[in-house]
């Protein structure tokens, strides 16, 4: 009989299978999923084509995105000097947009990390622990659905004031509840499988179990959602910096551009519409890129 369970016991205590741990072979197959997506691949050039100009856009602009000349404002499209005409103000555009996409990229990326790192800890906290944590911590999350993100991102935003801080916390608390609840969901399915089981069966802790047998499943779909609210996330901060509760001027950042923009859509409508534009691309990039990770990502793919 000890015998017996002296081959038992290493099947308990060994390491869980392949459906519990992400073997480098699925990455690799993900990565090759990934790279035959061309829309995808696409997506990407486009969104490395941005990071790089957020990243220099101080020194691929061709002037200074501050100048102004009220005599040459409202240059249209090709003026000599000004390959994508002049703002209001007489202000290279080009450089203007350029230089944009930091300040831009930044308030569309930063919010989502924030809000990715803080709503996991909740959502997964939630998701093993159960019982009454879990119904207290769900139902207080519950209530800020009961707003639109549109709505609770210029109502907390109102509240606190107009200006960058204010504005990436306002989105920052609107992202947490809705990738809380996709951590509690995947980690209430991922804590009933039979390596968790077998996990808990053997002495393991609760924070060893979260931390080897868990997190490895759960944070990649995290991750896919949390990636697909990086375009929502650059059109609400965009939204406030045009409602004048965002970035404010003279900084370039494309949601402010339009709201400085906008009285000379009669005028130049084509210069008008370029920051929305860049708004378009880059969110259409953003999604085109999660839709390909998360298909990347199914294993039933």
């Amino acid at each position: 009989m000890p015998s017996d369970m002296s081959v038992l016991t290493p099947a308990i205590t060994a390491a869980p299978p392949a459906e519990a741990r992400r073997s480098p072979g699925y990455w690799q197959s993900v990565l090759t999923r990934l790279l035959a997506d061309k829309l995808a691949m696409a997506a990407g050039g486009v969104v490395l084509v941005l990071l790089a100009l957020a990243l220099f856009g101080p020194w691929l602009a061709p002037a200074d995105p501050y100048q102004a000349s009220m005599m040459k404002r409202l240059a249209p499209i090709g003026s000599p000097g000004y390959l994508l005409g002049s703002d209001e103000l007489g202000r290279d555009m080009l450089s203007r947009l350029i230089v944009g996409a930091r300040l831009s990229l930044f308030m569309g990326l930063t919010p989502v990390l924030f809000a990715f790192v803080i709503g996991s800890a909740i959502g997964i906290l939630a998701g093993y622990a159960g019982g009454w944590l879990n119904t207290a911590i769900m139902r207080t999350i519950d209530v800020f659905y009961a707003f639109p993100s549109v709505l609770l991102a210029i109502a907390l935003s109102g509240a606190l004031g107009a200006g960058i801080f204010n504005s990436l916390l306002s989105l920052t608390i609107v992202f947490i509840p809705q990738i809380a609840r996709v951590a509690e969901a995947v980690t209430a399915q991922a804590k009933g499988r039979d390596y968790v089981e077998a996990a808990r069966a053997s002495g393991a802790n609760a924070l060893a179990i979260v931390r080897v047998h868990v997190l490895g499943n759960v944070l990649g779909p995290i991750f896919v959602y949390a990636t697909s609210l990086i375009a929502v996330s650059l059109i609400l901060a965009s939204g406030l910096s045009f409602l004048g509760l965002g970035v404010k001027p003279p900084e370039p950042e494309w949601g402010l551009m339009l709201n400085t923009l906008r009285t000379a859509i009669y005028v130049q409508p084509w210069i008008a519409a370029l920051p929305g534009v860049m708004i378009f691309i880059t969110s259409i990039a953003f999604n085109l890129l999660s839709d390909g990770l998360r298909s990347a990502m199914d294993n039933k793919s």
